[in-house]
């Protein structure tokens, strides 16, 4: 990349019929992730989302392996399906051995990983494919989308605000596979982590009653000026949006008010 590529008169105009689908997505993306992020970390078990999102993934890509791809209800059952059971997989291995929970997450994730490249591997077209499926294509979303993703969030919200107390463990992970399915194929799998995990983070010793607002705005702000920076110098939107996650949350984590802990006396273990 040349400085000539970063000055004012090489950059476009922002085409909002293209950039404000794919903020609406990123937006609604958030709504359910927020929370959800912040029940993720304070478990630890952190990389649960790249997991899910993974395996979400690889029962795309298993549905265009099997001929699905101009089926969209096919290939929705096929993510949803993997999803379901990548979801009641954790659910067991909490439960067997929960000592080792994250180790076994992580080792979940790289299988899927690599079960989908094996089946990309005779497919001409598989490295476009995993690409689009680790990056997104957020700038590539329609209005059309839209509207069962925004169905879909509004019932993820009402059962986690609504009724979050009766979820236990098996319910959280099946809520979470669901949501993450439908955001993965949206933003792909480096957003999705992204907007669980950075304004998570971002708010993790502010107020509580600070925590999802602060979030939220840091979040959507993030996607706003990592959609028109990526408009503007035609620069990869996931990456660019990352990357402003990275940065407006990191600035959320310095100027976001804390919370004060108690003065203990000198010696007394925190």
């Amino acid at each position: 990349m040349s400085l000539d590529a970063i000055s004012p008169s090489h950059w476009h105009p922002v085409d909002w019929s293209i950039v404000g689908p794919a903020l609406v997505a990123g937006l609604l993306v958030l709504s359910t992730h927020v929370p959800l992020g912040q029940r993720v970390l304070r478990k630890g078990i952190v990389f649960i989302d790249l997991a899910i999102a993974q395996i979400a993934g690889l029962g795309v890509i298993a549905a265009g392996t099997l001929g699905w791809s101009d089926n969209a209800w096919a290939v929705q059952g096929a993510a949803v399906g993997t999803a379901l059971l990548g979801a009641v997989l954790l659910t067991w291995m909490e439960r067997r051995w929960p000592d080792i929970q994250e180790a076994l997450i992580g080792a979940l994730f790289v299988l899927a990983s690599s079960v989908g490249i094996l089946l990309l591997a005779g497919n001409p077209h598989g490295g476009e494919h995993l690409k689009d499926l680790l990056v997104g294509q957020i700038l590539w979303v329609t209005p059309d989308q839209l509207w069962g993703v925004a169905a879909l969030s509004a019932s993820v919200l009402a059962v986690w605000f609504g009724a979050q107390r009766w979820l236990g463990q098996a319910g959280f992970y099946l809520l979470f596979a669901v949501a993450v399915t439908a955001s993965v194929q949206l933003v792909g799998v480096y957003l999705v982590f992204s907007s669980l995990i950075m304004p998570a983070l971002a708010v993790r010793q502010a107020p509580r009653r600070w925590q999802l607002p602060l979030a939220w705005g840091a979040g959507a702000l993030a996607y706003t000026l990592g959609l028109c920076v990526s408009a503007m110098l035609d620069w990869p939107s996931g990456a660019v949006v990352v990357v402003a996650m990275a940065l407006l949350c990191a600035l959320t984590a310095c100027v976001a008010p804390r919370v004060r802990l108690p003065n203990l006396p000198e010696g007394t273990p925190e």
